[in-house]
């Protein structure tokens, strides 16, 4: 269907070497749209837009440390550049720390935050004089079941996710009358290789996840692909400021 054409659009993915990122990205080739990778490991990034090319697409491998302003600007520069246009940003780079909140350390409350707060807010503040220029854009923020309740092991992540939950609010009423479409998804337990050091910290996650999730499983990063498109595609110009879990059914079981 043409609604989900993404032929000739350009998309831009922070953490879009691996994990949730590259699946969206490979949805977002699959479905028609060049891809510019940014990542803070170049030789992954290159491993990605080799296997996003596959697709037919142009892909270009851009660095970027998404906590630091300067380099964000860079980043889009460098898209609108190489690719003549920016219309789809996904801001899916970030980190977690595991402890219980007394054993943080500040510093370590300080990386998490300005890594997936303040990095989508650089992002997305860089990218939206471009995608105005060309019209309008899509921005979709990666949140996390964990800005839905908490657990005691993720104080400063569980804040940056509510935090980009809000944000993701407050540009989509901001940016409206540039056209400029903003949610946010919610993944739950995703097999990651952040997730594959959770399960090593936390006893009994995996029994625990399974246990919860009415799908029976974990999901898997191409679990993103078709919410990736939707939110970057014609299909949901009328959907913006929305926050939608993808997680099995783990965040409506009580």
């Amino acid at each position: 269907m043409s609604l989900f054409d993404l032929e000739g659009r350009v998309a831009l993915v922070t953490g879009g070497n691996g994990g949730i990122g590259l699946g969206m990205a490979q949805g977002l080739a699959a479905a028609g749209a060049d891809i510019v990778v940014a990542g803070r490991n170049a030789a992954k990034s290159e491993a990605a837009a080799k296997e996003l090319a596959s697709h037919g697409v142009r892909t270009a491998v851009v660095e970027v440390n998404v906590a630091d302003e300067a380099s964000v600007a860079a980043m889009v520069d460098k898209t609108v550049a190489r690719m003549g246009r920016l219309d789809i940003l996904i801001n899916n780079a970030g980190i977690a720390i595991r402890k219980r909140p007394e054993e943080y350390k500040m510093s370590e409350w300080r990386e998490v935050l300005s890594i997936n707060l303040d990095g989508a807010f650089y992002c997305s503040h860089a990218a939206q004089p471009a995608m105005k220029a060309s019209g309008g854009g899509k921005i979709i923020n990666i949140g996390s079941m964990m800005s839905i309740f908490g657990a005691p092991f993720a104080a400063p992540y569980s804040a940056s996710k509510g935090g980009l939950v809000q944000l993701t609010k407050s540009l989509a009423t901001a940016w409206a009358v540039d056209n400029i479409q903003v949610n946010a998804v919610l993944p739950g337990w995703i097999d990651t290789e952040l997730t594959q050091r959770a399960r090593e910290q936390v006893d009994g996650l995996h029994g625990n996840v399974l246990k919860r999730t009415p799908a029976g499983r974990w999901g898997e990063p191409t679990d993103f692909a078709g919410i990736a498109v939707f939110l970057a595609s014609k299909a949901s110009d009328f959907v913006t400021g929305a926050a939608i879990p993808v997680d099995g059914g783990f965040s409506i079981q009580g």
